[in-house]
């Protein structure tokens, strides 16, 4: 069996998540402190593994935040945080860590300004997603947080519209066109992160050109998410992975998949793409 495989052109870590995941590394790999960070540091469970084999663990709930000593490290992860968590942080005495994607910090930047000034604050996006939950926090968590605006029928004169980093470009749009009709001062910012643009651009051109699809990358990922709903738009046999394991033999022996694409979300890192598109490739012929 002959088999062409494709990797779209922009897959895997974006900055945010990166530099995240570096600097958590290298600050542990002083054994200065003891590690933490605050939820899992990406949305990817084999990192997270990772980081817990170097003794780096997280902390899910808010109330175990207390148990944090002066001598630990806790690290903000790439989605950030509300400033009322940040300041039960410095309440215990632990250092904190930054981790904050700066692109998610202009969007809490905008989120605090705007508030300030009188304007309701919109949110494109999950309510439930971290990021979304974090930007919240900088508009004292009045901000009406929406998928693609069809639910928005009445809102004040002044909106400030801003969107999740990771989220569709086509449900800002949305958005916008309804805030548009119903506000007449109208602040927007499409804060829709560029590698996320990038990787959806390049996930949409793969998939139309291909007889199998594989989106890699964690089932809580948001960004993975919006991939693996782009791809099966344009392709039927679209699956989404978290890593090798989860590939089926089935799929790697089908001889009717000739042409196989592979994309990944922006906490997925090279070396589990690796894995995956070598599986895939053993399935070639001698």
């Amino acid at each position: 069996m002959s088999r062409q495989i494709i990797v779209a052109e922009n897959a895997g870590f974006c900055f945010g998540v990166k530099r995240a995941v570096d600097m958590t590394v290298e600050y542990n790999k002083k054994k200065e402190s003891r590690v933490y960070t605050l939820g899992p540091l990406i949305h990817n469970d084999d990192v997270v593994k990772s980081l817990e084999e170097e003794c780096i663990f997280r902390i899910d709930n808010i109330e175990d935040i207390a148990k944090l000593k002066p001598g630990d490290t806790i690290v903000i992860r790439s989605h950030g945080t509300t400033p009322d968590i940040i300041e039960r942080l410095k309440q215990t005495g632990a250092k904190l860590m930054d981790a904050t994607c700066p692109y998610v910090s202009s969007i809490q930047r905008k989120a605090r300004k705007y508030y300030g000034e009188g304007y309701q604050i919109v949110i494109v996006g999950d309510p439930n997603h971290p990021e979304v939950v974090g930007i919240n926090g900088w508009c004292n968590n009045t901000a009406l947080v929406t998928r693609d605006g069809s639910e928005l029928k009445e809102l004040p004169q002044k909106v400030c519209v801003l969107s999740q980093t990771t989220e569709k470009q086509s449900y800002y749009e949305k958005t916008l066109e309804a805030v548009s009709r119903l506000a007449e001062d109208v602040l927007a910012f499409n804060t829709i992160c560029s590698a996320t643009g990038e990787r959806q651009g390049s996930a949409d051109e793969v998939s139309k050109r291909v007889d199998l699809m594989i989106v890699i990358g964690g089932k809580q990922s948001s960004n993975t998410r919006k991939l693996y709903e782009i791809c099966s738009a344009n392709c039927k046999n679209t699956l989404l992975v978290e890593n090798v394991n989860e590939l089926p033999e089935w799929i790697v022996t089908n001889p009717d998949f000739k042409v196989i694409g592979v994309t990944a979300g922006a906490s997925t890192p090279d070396w589990v793409i690796a894995e995956v598109i070598n599986k895939l490739k053993s399935g070639n012929a001698e």
